[in-house]
């Protein structure tokens, strides 16, 4: 009876881990599409509202997701009290602070950390050729994304409950 409890245990647990693997790869499409979608709100908000770059970033932050929505909110937040700190000290700073959050990769962070060197620094029409660059950039990340999410989540989910078959077959 323990053994057969021990058994299921471990099979349970290695099924959920697949599980919890097939979701990573299911959440980083959708989040970089919310920073593509915030990304363009910000770029609405500073070509036609013309709005501050700190009022900017928290509309963006109210329209966004979690956890999208944090980098954006701790960027607002910090410009209020910025203390002579330049954007892009405190855009790189929420980004460490908050990325870890995500399931986005390393390639994705690159994009988004490169934008903060030009956030704050020129007038809206530079600052929209940036950010337009940056959403195109993402887009083909985003494409990346939903191809490993189609070959990969599946085969995770079945993985999981696979190996822990496995791990019990082999104890038994």
């Amino acid at each position: 009876m323990l053994k057969l409890l021990g058994a299921m245990m471990i099979l349970l647990s290695a099924t959920l881990f697949g599980f919890y693997q097939a979701q990573q790869y299911s959440r980083r499409p959708k989040q970089i599409g919310d920073v593509i979608r915030a990304l363009q709100r910000l770029e609405t908000e500073i070509v036609y509202g013309f709005t501050p770059l700190r009022e900017a970033l928290m509309k963006v932050a109210s329209s966004c997701p979690q956890p999208v929505t944090a980098i954006f909110r701790h960027t607002a937040e910090e410009l209020g009290q910025a203390g002579g700190r330049p954007a892009q000290q405190i855009w790189q700073q929420s980004l460490q602070e908050h990325w870890k959050h995500t399931s986005m990769k390393a390639g994705e962070q690159d994009i988004v950390r490169q934008l903060g060197f030009t956030l704050g620094l020129s007038d809206s029409a530079d600052q929209v050729k940036h950010l337009r660059l940056a959403i195109q950039q993402l887009q083909g990340e985003l494409d990346g994304a939903e191809e490993e999410r189609k070959r990969y989540e599946g085969m995770w989910r079945s993985l999981g409950l696979l190996m822990g078959a496995l791990v019990v077959i082999l104890m038994y």
